[in-house]
C-alpha cells in the first residue's frame, strides 16, 4: 500500500513563528507511519519555502505531496494568502479556504460578519498606525473605561495582547500592538471566566461535532497573555466549571461562529462567561497542536486521540476536490 505523503507547512513569516514550529512538530511526530509519509516543508521568517533542507519554489516543493497539513499560525498561513497560493496550484489542504481564513483572522471583520447573530460582543474601536497621535490616545482614554484589551487587529496566540489599566499602559499597548499589525484593536475588558470551545466537522458522525468547553485560568498575571498561554501558567479545566445551561449555549455559540463565518474543518472560538451573558471574543481557524495548546485536551476529553484527529482531518481534505 502506498503511503499518503502529507507535507507539514511550518514556521512561517509571523510573530507566531515558533508555536507554528511545535505546530509542525507535533504533526509529523504523531502521523502514524505506517499509512503516512510526513514530509517536513519548512517556511523560514522570509518566507522562503524548504523542502529536505533546501530551499525551493512553492510548486516545486509541492509536486513531492498529496494533500498539506497546514501546521502555520498567522500571517500569511492563516489570513488567506496561503490558501490562496495552495488554489491556485490545486492543492488539497487541512483548514479553512481562503476567505473563511482571511474573515476569521481579521477580528473586526469577523465581529461584524456576526453582529447579527446571537453572539454578544463588547464595544470597540480600530486603531490604524497611520491615524494614531496623541489625541486619539487621550480620546481613546476618555472613552473607553480602563481597563481596556489592547491586541494586533490580525493575529493570534495572544501575541502583543495586553490587557492596559493606566493612560500609559494603553499607549504602549497600541504601540506593541501596531508593531504586529497596522490595525490594533482596543476593546473593553469584560470581567468573566474565559473559555475557548473547539469544533470539528464531519468527527464521530456529526457535521460540525462540539467539544467540551475549557475553561482558562489565568494565575500569575490574572490575564491571559502569551506568558500565561504558552509558559505554563495558566490553569485550563476541561471541561469548564459552569452550569449545564451555559455549557450548551458555549457549544451553540461555538458552532455558530464556525458556520456563520464560513470556516472549514476545524476551528476554535473563544468567549468571556460574564454576568450578562456570553461575549464573543475570537476565533482560530488554525488553533495550536503543541504540548500546551488546548484542541488537543478537547480531543482526548472525549476518549478520542490526538492522531486519530489528525487522521480525521487529512482525510477529509483528501476527498474535496
Amino acid at each position: 500500500m502506498n503511503k499518503i505523503r502529507v507535507g507539514v507547512l511550518r514556521g512561517g513569516p509571523s510573530a507566531e513563528y515558533d508555536v507554528s514550529l511545535k505546530t509542525g512538530h507535533t504533526v509529523l511526530t504523531l502521523l502514524p507511519d505506517d499509512r503516512y509519509d510526513a514530509r517536513d516543508i519548512f517556511i523560514d521568517k522570509a518566507g522562503v519555502w524548504h523542502y529536505r533542507g533546501r530551499p525551493g519554489s512553492p510548486e516545486k516543493i509541492l509536486d513531492h505531496v498529496d494533500v498539506v497539513f497546514n501546521a502555520l499560525h498567522g500571517t500569511y498561513g492563516e489570513d488567506g494568502t496561503l490558501q490562496r497560493l495552495l488554489d491556485t496550484h490545486r492543492v488539497r489542504y487541512t483548514g479553512s479556504d481562503a476567505l473563511g481564513s482571511a474573515i476569521g483572522m481579521n477580528k473586526p471583520l469577523a465581529k461584524s460578519v456576526l453582529r447579527n447573530t446571537s453572539l454578544r460582543h463588547a464595544p470597540h474601536r480600530v486603531v490604524h498606525t497611520g491615524e494614531y497621535s496623541d489625541t486619539l490616545l487621550s480620546e481613546l482614554f476618555r472613552s473607553f473605561p480602563m481597563p481596556v484589551v489592547v491586541k494586533p487587529a490580525m493575529g493570534g496566540s495572544s501575541v502583543a495582547t495586553t490587557l492596559a489599566r493606566t493612560f500609559d499602559e494603553l499607549h504602549y499597548g497600541i504601540l506593541g500592538a501596531l508593531q504586529i499589525n497596522e490595525h490594533a484593536l482596543v476593546e473593553n475588558y469584560v470581567r468573566g471566566k474565559e473559555v475557548t470551545v473547539a469544533v470539528a466537522e464531519g468527527f464521530r458522525g456529526e457535521d460540525v461535532y462540539v467539544f467540551p468547553p475549557i475553561e482558562i485560568v489565568p494565575t500569575k498575571s490574572g490575564f491571559f497573555d502569551y506568558d500565561e498561554k504558552y509558559a505554563g501558567f495558566a490553569r485550563e479545566i476541561c471541561p469548564a466549571r459552569l452550569p449545564r445551561t451555559v455549557t450548551q449555549d458555549l457549544m451553540r455559540a461555538a458552532r455558530e461562529v464556525h458556520t456563520t463565518l464560513g470556516l472549514r474543518d476545524y476551528s476554535r472560538t473563544d468567549f468571556i462567561v460574564a454576568r450578562e451573558g456570553i461575549f464573543f471574543l475570537e476565533v482560530n481557524t488554525l488553533p495550536g497542536l503543541t504540548s500546551a495548546s488546548l484542541v488537543p485536551q478537547a480531543v482526548e476529553a472525549v476518549g478520542a486521540t490526538l492522531p486519530e484527529f489528525l487522521e480525521h482531518v487529512i482525510a477529509r481534505a483528501l476527498v474535496r476536490k
